[in-house]
């Protein structure tokens, strides 16, 4: 067999039979509509790969939250509602978990292997794709590993500055846990001193004692171990913060904690140095640390960052993390749909268009294999409402395109709440179910 894609008359070809590949081709095949699913298993497999099983869950068994005060939560529920086979497959091969959803994995894969294997309009074909092809409409969801011959032909596709195949994710924090009495609130050098301005950047300072004890605890913090596929890759661009402490006790404060261009209101100095947040959403509910991306383990990071200045009480809505991840920058190359803006009919899901984690890619799979059945059908995909967590990731797909990096789903990606004035949690709830009954309601138009 050749290694691209065959002729095959009427099919949606999808080339990885990952957690996305495997939910686009099933609701694809739902609607009735043939798939043509090309997986290099088991002729091939990536070095995180460990059996021949289709939807393998690679590193934890765990699909996240399950509360709807918790936007993973919010978007497993959307997307059961939706009718996601992959959210059916983990309600049958549920484990106890507390207040999270997880599965046995072999259940799992086993269970998603055989839906495909036997749905008769999924074509599987076990073969190693080193090329996209010109068969149209394809979707690529190869994940995060994709590399070797496919990924040096999907750069070709999409221009070399277009794919990435490592990335450095910095820490968010919810707004509302930032002790705002200890943080001053400028852009630096003054620049663009506009209310807007003013509230796009906040900057945490630190005397000469606190920033010495934050680098100190930063250099002894666990670091997350590379697995063995993740030899580690770092651009001087990019640094992983707790590289740069080890570099020298000063690193961090002529980097990303530079204090340069910045004065403290309440003092009327420069302080000794600053961790600079920058507003993550319109509505500002959210703040990442601005150059903050790091390998400390998530607790080390819960007790490390909490020890800056106005973070003593931080709650985070995404932590940082360094690892290899191939994906394109989706805000610049890819429309609305995750459709390729240059390639009509190509489309991305999954990590590999830049959401991370399993219960996102899922729904990436989801979300596409819906976007290419309706233009098929002759009609313009209807997008699902911006106050949805499906929606809310599709914002994430189209947002900045400069420092654009994979993320797990947040709140901060919805449509701002304008109601009544609600504490956090509150609020998180009150959204899911406005969420809730904008989709049934988008649900419901689609019929």
């Amino acid at each position: 067999m050749s290694n691209d894609l065959s002729r095959q008359p009427d099919q949606v070809h999808v080339i990885g039979a990952g957690l996305a590949g495997s939910e686009a081709s099933l609701t694809l095949a739902s609607l009735g509509i043939p798939v043509r699913l090309v997986e290099q298993k088991p002729r091939a497999r990536t070095p995180a790969q460990q059996s021949d099983l289709l939807c393998e869950l690679v590193c934890s068994n765990s699909f996240r939250g399950a509360a709807l005060s918790n936007a993973v939560g919010l978007l497993k529920e959307e997307m059961r509602r939706a009718g996601s086979f992959v959210m059916r497959a983990a309600a049958l091969t549920q484990v106890p978990a507390g207040g999270a959803l997880a599965v046995d994995r072999n259940c799992f894969a086993e269970h998603m292997t055989r839906l495909i294997e036997e749905h008769p309009l999924i074509e599987r074909v076990e073969q190693v794709v080193d090329r996209l092809g010109d068969e149209r409409p394809l979707i690529v969801a190869t994940g995060p590993l994709t590399g070797g011959a496919l990924a040096l032909d999907i750069e070709r596709c999409v221009g070399q500055s277009g794919l990435s195949y490592y990335d450095a994710i910095a820490p968010a924090i919810v707004a509302e846990s930032i002790d705002w009495s200890q943080v001053f609130r400028a852009s630096r050098w003054g620049k663009g001193e506009t209310d807007e301005a003013q509230r796009a950047y906040a900057n945490c300072p630190m005397d000469q004692e606190q920033y010495e004890r934050f680098v100190a605890l930063v250099k002894t913090a666990r670091k997350v171990e590379p697995r063995s596929f993740e030899a580690p890759r770092f651009f001087e661009g990019c640094l992983p913060i707790d590289v740069m402490a080890e570099r020298g006790e000063r690193t961090l404060a002529f980097g990303p904690m530079k204090p340069v261009g910045l004065v403290d209101p309440r003092t009327a100095r420069r302080p000794y140095a600053v961790v600079q947040l920058r507003q993550e959403d319109e509505a500002a509910t959210a703040y990442n640390m601005v150059g903050f991306q790091t390998r400390l383990t998530v607790g080390e990071q819960q007790r490390v960052f909490r020890s800056i200045p106005g973070l003593e009480r931080a709650e985070f809505c995404r932590y940082g993390a360094v690892h290899r991840n191939t994906f394109v920058d989706a805000p610049r190359l890819l429309d609305e749909t995750m459709q390729l803006v240059s390639a009509p009919g190509l489309y991305f899901a999954g990590q590999i268009a830049g959401v991370e984690g399993y219960v996102e890619s899922a729904a990436a799979g989801l979300l596409c294999a819906r976007f290419v059945a309706e233009r098929r059908g002759g009609r313009e995909p209807r997008l699902p409402p911006p106050t949805t967590a499906l929606g809310g990731l599709l914002a994430h797909l189209r947002g900045r395109g400069s420092d654009y990096q994979p993320s797990n789903i947040t709140f901060s990606m919805l449509e701002p709440w304008q109601g009544i004035r609600l504490r956090r949690r509150a609020r998180y709830e009150a959204m899911a179910q406005r969420a809730l009954a904008d989709l049934g309601a988008w649900l419901e138009a689609r019929t």
